[in-house]
């Protein structure tokens, strides 16, 4: 099967340096809409959706796979290869920072830096790591999704993207999560949300920037804290923002910090 229709990949621009867009869960490339505009003159930009979100072929979804993140890494340096032959800037959301941050340890060589927004290795705590859920909160939040994913969708979609003040943000992340097939829906909840990644952090040794909501209860700045202290090459910047989108309710600022970043590493 071809990457390309597998991933739904689309190309824009012809710069020398590729940058890599992957969305998070329930999510599909159109996410970040605001953020490529300022991009795409100076870089190739590259956007793909999971196998099983967007528009991506959802007969290449194998649940045998992706029974862990560490599938779509694999299909993230295939995308990789079917693009360019040069490292690449990876720009990851949520589930897919993690993503990001496997293929990194996999193949290193592929990656120039990786910016990591709103990431959690592991959102459970554990002992003195503070992911933000205790055990018995992921096992119930599995179980809702299980029961009811439609109606936990519509409630947990506005509580995710915050912006309190931008209703028609929580709207668009809502009918997107139910535009997710539920039963694949119900699989990757539960891949991303029990998957415990802290192992591969003081693994990866390419540059990251690790990009965060100052108020975020999907990943608390506890979380990009310990990423930091834990990654051997990692930069910490918070943003001033309520919820776990920054990207689409606070693009002017997740893009400022990204093009600050990027200026530091040329």
């Amino acid at each position: 099967m071809s990457v390309h229709l597998r991933n739904n990949i689309q190309v824009i621009g012809n710069g020398a340096t590729a940058i890599v867009f992957a969305h998070g869960f329930g999510c599909d490339q159109s996410m970040w809409r605001f953020l490529t505009p300022s991009f795409k003159d100076d870089f190739t930009v590259v956007l793909f959706d999971l196998v099983g979100s967007g528009k991506s072929d959802l007969s290449a979804y194998d649940f045998k796979k992706y029974e862990s993140l560490q599938g779509y890494a694999t299909d993230l340096i295939e995308i990789i290869n079917a693009v360019t032959d040069q490292p690449v800037i990876f720009v990851g959301h949520s589930v897919s920072a993690v993503i990001g941050l496997l293929a990194s340890v996999d193949a290193p060589d592929k990656f120039k830096c990786q910016i990591m927004i709103g990431p959690s290795p592991c959102y459970i705590n554990d002992g003195d790591y503070i992911g933000g859920f205790s055990q018995n909160d992921v096992k119930e939040l599995c179980d809702t999704i299980d029961r009811n994913y439609l109606g936990w969708s519509s409630t947990m979609a506005p509580a995710i993207m915050g912006a309190p003040e931008q209703p028609e943000l929580g709207d668009e992340l809502t009918n997107s999560f139910c535009r997710t097939d539920p039963e694949i829906a119900k699989h990757f909840a539960r891949v991303t949300f029990l998957s415990d990644h802290r192992d591969a952090l003081p693994k990866s040794t390419i540059p990251t920037l690790i990009l965060q909501c100052s108020d975020d209860f999907i990943a608390p700045c506890t979380v990009g804290q310990y990423m930091q202290k834990t990654m051997p090459d990692a930069e910490l910047c918070i943003i001033d923002n309520v919820g776990h989108c920054p990207h689409l309710s606070s693009p002017d600022a997740s893009t400022l910090a990204i093009e600050n970043y990027l200026k530091k590493m040329n």
